[in-house]
């Protein structure tokens, strides 16, 4: 178990997503997070390998514990990443770095552990509302996929809640929504928000737009389709982008409803810090908002975009460090 100071030091930190994995240490529980780096899972041989190469490559002091915010369901010792082909058991990984203590969260778990510790530098506002202090929070964010968690209010304190409430089914609110439904679900089958809403999902909405108007789609990224977006060049990739931030305004509206979140909505992930000028201008709030009877009380709820959402991951990781036990003791399957 974790003492009543938490797991001991050095501590290395891990913000492991679909495309990087971004790690930082910390020496003591006054230091601040170090050496912050980033990996491409496309040059590094697994998990393991990035953090031996991080480990040796900033000469960090070999850490006492370790704490890994992963794109994945927690549920035992076997960790798939959801999007990507990346998969650890967490005995063979603590064994193999010779951890006293290694915690595996979902990554929006660890936002969940932080978010309560935000300073005002950490978000930027989307729209009005005002918080109410130990209310519900919940944090969604489009980047490989679609993340989900809540922080609840109880007696003991702030509860992170995990979520695989990205992978609800996708619910249109219009004609041109239905046709596009229409065009997804014959290609996927069941359609979810994580279809639209991610990286991939900002490429099959413009490929939609594309088979909608009876002409061949660019093999354009999300990136690209953002880039000729605010370009105003394509009017498929402009109605893509519009229409990325309309369902995004949607899903965070029924996550406030359901959760009750009038401590607020929190928007992390890797795509929308790099879009939160556009996304004020876009229909999101709007959206959010939209839900007949129930209008008023969204008007209320704030909703803000991370600006740095791996820091914040980072530092909910080094939180559950000090906040839990560690997890109970399982058997490796190499063992």
């Amino acid at each position: 178990m974790i003492g009543d100071q938490g797991a001991p030091y050095p501590r290395l930190l891990g913000d492991v997503g679909g495309t990087h994995i971004r790690l930082a240490h910390v020496d003591g529980p006054a230091g601040s997070f170090a050496d912050f780096a980033a990996y491409r899972w496309d040059d590094v041989s697994g998990l393991d390998h990035a953090i031996a190469t991080y480990l040796e490559e900033r000469r960090c002091p070999i850490p006492a514990s370790c704490a890994l915010a992963v794109a994945a369901p927690v549920s035992g010792d076997w960790v798939s990443l959801t999007n990507r082909s990346g998969s650890f058991s967490v005995a063979a990984l603590q064994r193999k770095l010779g951890l006293d203590h290694l915690v595996v969260l979902n990554d929006f778990v660890a936002l969940a552990f932080a978010i309560r510790l935000l300073v005002p530098e950490d978000t930027r506002a989307v729209g009005g509302g005002r918080a109410v202090s130990g209310e519900a929070v919940a944090i969604l964010g489009p980047g490989t996929g679609l993340g989900v968690a809540a922080s609840l209010a109880a007696s003991c304190g702030p509860v992170p809640l995990p979520s695989e409430g990205g992978h609800a089914s996708l619910c249109p609110v219009d004609a041109t929504e239905d046709r596009l439904l229409a065009v997804l679900r014959s290609r996927f089958g069941h359609v979810s928000f994580e279809r639209v809403l991610s990286g991939a999902g900002i490429a099959n909405l413009y490929r939609a737009n594309c088979e909608l108007a009876g002409i061949p789609a660019e093999s354009y990224d999300a990136a690209r389709i953002a880039e000729l977006a605010a370009l105003k060049v394509d009017a498929h990739c402009v109605a893509a982008v519009e229409q990325f931030f309309g369902f995004l305004g949607t899903f965070a509206g029924n996550l406030a409803l359901t959760l009750n979140a009038r401590g607020g909505i929190y928007l992390g992930g890797g795509i929308l810090p790099r879009l939160v000028d556009r996304i004020e201008a876009s229909s999101f709030r709007s959206r959010f908002e939209s839900k007949g009877r129930f209008r008023s009380y969204l008007e209320r709820i704030p909703t803000s975009v991370l600006t740095d959402p791996s820091a914040v991951a980072l530092r909910g990781a080094n939180c559950a460090l000090d906040s839990r036990p560690a997890p109970p003791a399982v058997v490796d399957p190499a063992s």
